[in-house]
């Protein structure tokens, strides 16, 4: 019993002992959350919009190989969003960061002078240029062409008065040496191959043909190309395929939630620019770049 009592009170006085000393030492503190992520400099962006597909039916779709290749050749957004239904809203927001207060896709009643990527663009003392298939002359500001043609809905820049007539051109501009391109540009296909009106086959033989020289080029000149769509076709919660293709983007599937602002404000991180409308209450995405 007494040497039971010892080895009780040796352990306590241990104990004892050892809780003063931990009380000395400091805290362990949680490392520190990494800075963030400083967006990569890119010499040429070219961003495609395609139409009213969901990112399930074009994930893996046999009808469209060359889309799907293109995917595992970047950084697949697998959770992006549009922001809103019918179409023209989108190209808005994502041009402008507002729909300008348009939900519909009529021709709006007057033109808008507030801050854009265009606007942004210029006043940074870059280029910007929209290039329309079927748009009949620089600055066109009609409605449409005709069944399947170019339709001025898809062409948010034109809505613009601190937008430029210049900076509206038709696709047979868009230059076939790429150096010449402008900072940021948007292809935008006529509504027979952008799967508005056409098939899935369709839009992705034409964005093979029209976009796969600057694909290769782009991968040894720092240059991006992004493929987004404007909207889904109501089957999956307006979640759309999106994804980056270039030497600074690493390849993979991201399942961050973002949608057409979050690409607006990367865009205008990327190039120090002003934020316009919605972007300014979003973040960048920053996961997808190689540093």
């Amino acid at each position: 019993m007494i040497l039971i009592r010892k080895w009780g009170f040796s352990i306590l006085l241990i104990i004892i002992i050892l809780s003063a000393c931990t009380s000395n030492q400091p805290k362990v503190q949680s490392p520190p959350k990494p800075a963030a992520k400083k967006l990569p400099r890119i010499d040429h962006i070219v961003i495609v919009v395609e139409e009213n597909r969901s990112q399930k039916v074009i994930q893996g779709n046999p009808s469209a190989p060359y889309i799907n290749s293109l995917m595992k050749q970047g950084a697949n957004m697998t959770n992006f969003h549009a922001t809103m239904h019918p179409g023209q809203p989108n190209y808005l927001n994502l041009f402008s960061g507002s729909n300008q207060g348009v939900t519909d896709d009529k021709v709006p009643k007057t033109k808008f002078s507030a801050n854009n990527l265009a606007s942004g663009l210029i006043a940074k003392n870059y280029t910007f240029a929209g290039y329309s298939e079927d748009l009949p002359s620089v600055g066109f500001n009609g409605a449409s062409t005709g069944p399947g043609g170019y339709a001025r809905k898809h062409n948010p820049w034109v809505n613009f008065t601190n937008a430029p007539k210049e900076v509206n051109q038709p696709l047979t501009s868009f230059p076939k040496d790429f150096t010449k391109l402008p900072t940021v540009s948007f292809v935008i296909p006529s509504l027979r191959n952008d799967m508005h009106d056409g098939t899935i086959k369709e839009g992705d033989d034409w964005l093979k043909k029209h976009i796969d020289p600057y694909v290769h080029w782009a991968k040894t000149h720092n240059s991006l190309l992004i493929v987004t769509w404007d909207e889904d076709d109501f089957t999956q919660d307006n979640k759309i395929p999106t994804f980056f293709v270039g030497p600074m983007v690493r390849t993979g599937l991201f399942d961050e939630k973002v949608n057409h602002f979050n690409l607006l404000r990367t865009i205008e991180e990327i190039y120090g620019l002003a934020h316009a409308g919605e972007s300014k209450a979003v973040e960048p995405i920053r996961s997808i770049w190689v540093r």
